[in-house]
């Protein structure tokens, strides 16, 4: 399987507020897509971050969607600047530094930094 592309979808419960809170925490512009009613899509590196309105009900194992940084200390101390609940900074030597939060829906995000 040769893969042209990813595209992640979260579901989110106030698709204008989800995407507000997207764009002020990754520090982003207007939404690059809006390929349907209730669907925003922003690109972001060689990803696409989907946000769709939809209940953002909970089953089963929980998706932890991961993106990695230059340096996740200092992304997570800007997160906490702005307000967002920020769990620590987890260091595993020689292989990776990150951090976990959650949107306002709950869907949970994580950053990271490899130590390669």
């Amino acid at each position: 399987m040769e893969l042209a592309s990813v595209t992640v979808g979260l579901p989110v419960s106030d698709l204008p507020r989800a995407t507000e809170w997207y764009r002020r925490v990754f520090d982003l512009g207007e939404p690059d897509l809006e390929p349907a009613e209730g669907v925003v899509e922003f690109q972001l590196g060689p990803i696409w971050l989907q946000l769709g309105q939809q209940p953002a009900e909970r089953s089963g194992a929980q998706v932890i969607t991961r993106f990695g940084v230059a340096d996740a200390k200092g992304e997570r101390e800007r997160l906490i600047g702005l307000g967002v609940e920020v769990g620590p900074l987890i260091h595993v030597p020689d292989a990776v530094d990150y951090c976990d939060f959650a949107d306002p829906d709950g869907n949970v995000l994580s950053l990271y930094t490899e130590l390669t």
